[in-house]
């Protein structure tokens, strides 16, 4: 008992102390507990106007809002050495305007376009990460090769549907056999003691359907030349339009064949072969660098911007053709897919040399796929909409160019390797095809030459 009375007592002693001791201390805490906050905040809001009831916004609002404008500028604008070449465009219009010279308006126009179409591809990449592999990979058939697109609608508008023809036929052969051919040799001498190897069942599902856009375009041209049409000057018409509605929807089973059927089947060659680290290095270089949002935005600016500079290019053809001395073919076929690809060919060159040429190969190849089985048959029904009889007739010479080229990409790809002899090889051919066109003479042109 005298036990329990102690304890009491040193124990009530204690918390006597300790009060004295924290009193000052709990006061302040309770001055400060979430209730007491909450009151205040409530106090204050009550007697403080909301700082939107004016229409205004903070200054901290709008800090922010310019931060976010300069680095969406400074990523988009100022992070490519290309774009050096963007004050081309501006420059272009003024000359037009000031000058009759429409070599010079074309040069410049062409030099304007080529960062615009490399920044265009960029946005879709961005908008891409946030939209899932699917709406990408319709994203990037539709924006991937969207400056020969609107620079092919530009002309349709205008009547010239053999430039349509001639600027998508080389859009082609230079991804096939330059684009190609360049990433082949670049990567092949960094790793020239070994064959790069690539995914060999992508490479032949693309050659067959290049095959079967070559067949698209075979046939008409051989209804045409061998005068068996049952209506002539309809029936091949008609059956280019048919056929392009045919080639779309093959395109666009392929997309859901490639996207979400056969997902084992396109992985790369080499994925199981990385390191841990290399997949977190990937990750990183693989995260967005502006938001879905921006990239919206700059989708809409570039489109617009490229397809002010194409209507300038469109109206200059045949003048930089007179002022050259220098066919339309050769203008179309070789001089503006150079340009318009030159992105793409950066690019592929740049996986190449860091051995993803399952990467490099879908750039390549894959854009000329995107082309032949979509932007061809897509111009050819937006040309029946505009009321232009643009059919898959390319002539003799041009359906005879591409499909060799097919045929000879075709026995490269199907091994599955690449070194710098079958890239040199490429360029070589694409050297040959270039000399053919700077000798070949356009019929259809040379029949409006002799009109008076």
């Amino acid at each position: 008992m005298d036990y329990k009375l102690q304890v009491g007592v040193q124990s009530h002693l204690e918390m006597g102390s300790l009060e004295d001791r924290s009193m000052q201390d709990l006061h302040d805490e309770c001055l400060h507990s979430p209730e007491t906050d909450a009151r205040k905040n409530q106090t204050t809001y009550s007697n403080e106007p909301l700082p939107f009831s004016d229409g205004r916004l903070p200054a901290g609002c709008n800090n922010m809002i310019g931060h976010g404008v300069y680095r969406s500028i400074k990523t988009v604008v100022f992070s490519n050495k290309l774009n050096l070449l963007m004050p081309f465009g501006p420059l272009a219009i003024l000359v037009h305007k000031l000058t009759a010279h429409n070599g010079w308006v074309f040069s410049l126009s062409l030099l304007g376009i080529t960062p615009l179409a490399e920044r265009l591809g960029y946005a879709t990449e961005q908008l891409a990460f946030y939209t899932g592999p699917t709406i990408g990979g319709l994203l990037n058939a539709t924006f991937g090769n969207a400056t020969e697109l609107i620079i092919s609608i530009y002309a349709l508008k205008s009547g010239m549907t053999r430039v349509v023809q001639l600027s998508l036929l080389g859009s082609i052969l230079s991804n096939m056999l330059l684009v190609l051919g360049c990433a082949f040799f670049c990567g092949g001498l960094v790793y020239h003691r070994k064959e790069q190897v690539f995914n060999k069942a992508t490479a032949i599902v693309n050659s067959g359907l290049l095959l079967m856009a070559v067949m698209g375009l075979l046939f008409p041209a051989v209804l045409h030349y061998t005068h068996t049409e049952r209506q002539y000057g309809k029936s091949e018409l008609s059956l280019s339009r048919f056929s392009s509605c045919v080639m779309l929807v093959a395109y666009a089973a392929y997309l859901v064949f490639q996207l979400k059927g056969q997902n084992d089947l396109y992985a790369p060659i080499n994925e199981e072969n990385l390191d841990d680290d290399d997949d977190d290095d990937d990750d990183d270089d693989e995260a967005p660098e502006i938001s879905k949002w921006e990239s919206g935005i700059w989708l809409v600016i570039l489109t617009a911007w490229i397809s002010i500079l194409s209507d300038y290019l469109v109206d200059t053809i045949q003048g930089a053709s007179e002022a050259w001395d220098v066919s339309i073919a050769f203008i179309s076929v070789i001089l503006l897919p150079i340009i318009g690809n030159a992105a793409e060919h950066a690019s592929a060159i740049m996986f190449a040399m860091k051995d993803k040429l399952d990467i490099s190969l879908g750039v390549a190849i894959g854009s000329s796929t995107q082309i032949s089985m979509f932007g061809i048959p897509f111009c050819v029904v937006i040309g029946w909409i505009m009321g232009q009889e643009m059919d898959l007739n390319f002539q003799l010479f041009e359906t005879a160019t591409l499909f060799i080229t097919v045929i000879v990409v075709a026995f490269f790809l199907q091994e599955g390797t690449s070194n710098y002899f079958k890239g040199l090889m490429l360029i070589l051919a694409y050297l040959i095809v270039a000399a053919s066109f700077f000798a070949h003479e356009d019929p259809t042109s040379a029949n409006e030459k002799k009109q008076p």
